[in-house]
């Protein structure tokens, strides 16, 4: 009998084992072809096409480039976009992903905006000779193809912020309205009612109602009429519109944070992500992505922000407001936040930055120094000072150049602590991670002005102009607010 009892319980254990593997089996199965089917929604673009000469890597933290195309191609003709298939940026955003995993920003960058685009690969295999004055989505378009050239956008990018960007993203319109519809709809507030010919200024007629005024859920169609409309709200800008369009994004990431990891909402929206997406080699696995994503799954709402790079009209177009652009790509070179916390590490607390009165040492360290001013003399002045704090001077020269404002400080890898410590010795320089090696000052008249030797109470860099932080959105702020220019 209880030999019996005993082999039945053993039988029970086999099926339950063998229901068990089995269970785990298609698990497994199911999760190799999630990933597989992810995998095989993701495009990537030729890396080739980047710039054989890139910034150097940052002091922290990780910038990714996000581009919006408004091509006509594909599933992008029924929900309108840009004119012909040839691909066109219609927003553009560099995310700055901070030291510490807790903060970051977004900064957008108006599409009007003049700047220079160095060479771009075209589709042919030749590079283009470079352009001054450019529009700056005409990076986008150069080689005049329906996937677009993000990897010009990104050397433009590059060379206007002197940044390194770690990776790229195209999104395109078919793939925004179905990730807006995979997450059930991003709640957006509108100034006031806007019509058919609000949005279509052609139209010739005021057409019907399209959004009512205040605050309502969005999504497909709508969500991409929305972040698209120019007319008939404000000045009819396209700041104007990034302004709305950081409100809708930050909308967005509330309610991807909101859901959690609830699979039925993060399985459409992975897939329906993944199919909207062009990514850079680096980016271009789902598990990849999803490390990514997951870097960032630590960040409150409120640390993360949204800005506009400093600008202002020239005619109908923009043009970038110096030094104030400079003193915002300097902030995030030195991994410091728009409210000015320094963010380079990871756990750091507000007394582990070194007090601005502790003494400077730079031993063992090598510097180079050149006066890009016209006052004789200024690079021996800045190398015995350094000397005194202990520092190696490998070499003074004078700049062709000999009318540059502000100091800089170059650095290449592994030496961004010590270009952070060099910095306090300068008051106001900028401090950037564009050398391929060593650390580089190039002397300005800020320094000219100074004391006779540097003060060790400098902080290490120009702090982010007020009018930038003073406007910058939080993803947890009502999303009616500050929600337009003009």
């Amino acid at each position: 009998m209880t030999g019996r009892r005993g082999r039945r319980e053993r039988r029970r254990m086999r099926t339950f084992t063998i229901v068990a593997v089995s269970f785990l089996v298609l698990l497994t199965a199911g999760a190799g072809w999630l990933y597989l089917e992810l995998n095989g929604n993701i495009n990537t673009f030729d890396a080739d096409g980047l710039s054989k000469n890139r910034p150097g890597a940052s002091a922290a933290g990780k910038n990714v480039l996000v581009i919006g195309s408004d091509s006509r191609a594909g599933d992008n003709k029924k929900l309108g976009g840009g004119q012909g298939d040839v691909g066109r940026s219609d927003t553009t955003f560099l995310l700055h992903v901070y030291g510490d995993g807790e903060h970051a920003v977004g900064v957008s960058i108006p599409r009007d905006t003049l700047v220079d685009i160095p060479p771009c690969k075209l589709p042919n295999g030749s590079w283009t000779s470079g352009a001054s004055r450019q529009m700056f989505n005409s990076a986008f378009s150069v080689g005049d193809t329906a996937k677009g050239n993000p990897a010009c956008t990104q050397n433009t990018v590059e060379k206007l912020t002197g940044l390194r960007v770690d990776h790229t993203i195209v999104v395109d319109f078919a793939g925004f309205s179905s990730m807006t519809s995979a997450v059930g709809g991003v709640d957006v507030c509108v100034p006031k009612d806007l019509y058919q010919g609000d949005l279509n200024p052609n139209l010739g007629s005021r057409g019907e109602l399209v959004f009512h005024k205040g605050e309502q859920k969005v999504s497909g169609q709508k969500a991409l009429d929305y972040v698209r409309v120019r007319h008939g709200i404000g000045d009819g800008s396209d700041i104007g519109r990034i302004q709305r369009q950081q409100a809708f994004v930050s909308s967005m990431i509330k309610k991807v944070k909101s859901e959690g990891f609830d699979p039925t909402t993060l399985l459409p929206l992975a897939n329906a992500a993944t199919k909207s997406m062009t990514v850079d080699p680096g980016l271009g696995s789902a598990q990849k992505l999803l490390s990514f994503a997951m870097s960032m799954k630590n960040i409150d709402l409120h640390n993360i922000k949204f800005v506009t790079m400093p600008w202002r009209y020239q005619g109908s177009r923009v043009a970038v407001v110096e030094p104030d652009a400079d003193r915002l790509w300097a902030a995030l070179r030195a991994d410091e936040t728009v409210d000015g916390k320094d963010a380079g590490k990871k756990g750091a607390k507000k007394d582990d930055k070194p007090s601005p009165s502790a003494p400077v040492s730079g031993a063992g360290v090598s510097v180079s120094i050149t006066n890009a001013t016209r006052i004789n003399g200024l690079a021996a002045r800045a190398a015995g000072a350094l000397k005194e704090h202990g520092y190696r001077i490998t070499a003074t020269a004078t700049s062709a150049t000999r009318d540059e404002a502000t100091t800089v400080i170059d650095f290449g890898p592994g030496e961004a602590d010590h270009a952070r410590t060099l910095a306090r010795l300068f008051p106001g320089a900028f401090v950037r991670g564009t050398a391929d090696h060593g650390i580089a000052v190039t002397l300005g008249r800020d320094y000219a002005t100074a004391s006779a030797s540097p003060s060790p109470s400098a902080s290490s860099s120009a702090p982010v102009p007020s009018e930038v932080a003073e406007k910058a959105r939080s993803a947890d702020d009502n999303p009616c607010s500050n929600l337009t220019y003009g």
